[in-house]
């Protein structure tokens, strides 16, 4: 069976997840993550998607991102991919492929999803044993968003503006948010709807998202046949 063309809607938040092949390590150096992060800049500017949240793993990466254009996030994460690949090869004299196949991604509903998706995105070194707290770790958007560094790389989310009235109740209120963790169920949620390509809401809202695509948006819901709506890079 064909598979579906991937989910991509203008003015939605999505979360990507983009692995290394076989789940080799993808970020061996600081220049490693340190260009990524730049063609991450490069390319959200070029292809209007705002980047929400990030975490750079050893063999993945971690997106929060709402595209300003259908096309803008799969061009986005093409053009990142091959550029990295490129620079990947060129550094450790290899040739092939580092990616475990296309990206995998989906639609989350803002008022429900975000700021768990937020904290899922920061606690992905605790998870993994990395780090005791999400702050003490480098390569993500957590420090940005409690204050300890300006991060070009971060467009914050209207949701997260409405954490507080100053900076500083923002940034506590959004510390606070994520010490109290993701709850099992939601991470499995999260990770689930994630690499299935289905969208993640409240039946409200899978039923407004589907009136704007004719990519079916959820497994249980059908939709109109799917057209060349998203690129598949």
């Amino acid at each position: 069976m064909a598979r579906l063309p991937r989910l991509t809607v203008a003015g939605y938040p999505h979360h990507v997840i983009q692995r290394g092949n076989d789940r080799q390590v993808i970020f061996r150096t600081l220049a490693d993550r340190e260009y990524m992060l730049g063609l991450l800049a490069e390319q959200a500017r070029t292809c209007q998607v705002a980047i929400h949240a990030y975490v750079l793993m050893d063999n993945h990466f971690h997106l929060l991102a709402t595209p300003a254009t259908a096309q803008g996030l799969p061009l986005m994460m093409q053009a990142v991919g091959r550029s990295y690949v490129r620079y990947f090869n060129r550094c450790y004299q290899r040739t092939g492929t580092l990616w475990e196949g296309r990206y995998r991604s989906t639609i989350v509903q803002s008022e429900r999803y975000l700021l768990a998706c937020m904290a899922y995105i920061d606690l992905n070194p605790v998870r993994a044993g990395m780090q005791q707290q999400p702050a003490d770790y480098p390569w993500s958007s957590h420090a940005h968003y409690l204050g300890q560094r300006e991060d070009p790389l971060v467009t914050p989310h209207g949701l997260y503006w409405q954490l507080g009235n100053t900076p500083f109740a923002r940034q506590a209120a959004y510390a606070e948010w994520v010490g109290q963790g993701v709850s099992p169920q939601e991470q499995q949620t999260l990770g689930r709807s994630t690499h299935a390509g289905w969208a993640l809401g409240e039946d409200e809202f899978i039923a407004a998202l589907q009136e704007k695509t004719q990519r079916r948006v959820s497994k249980g819901r059908a939709g109109r046949p799917a057209q060349a709506l998203i690129e598949s890079s």
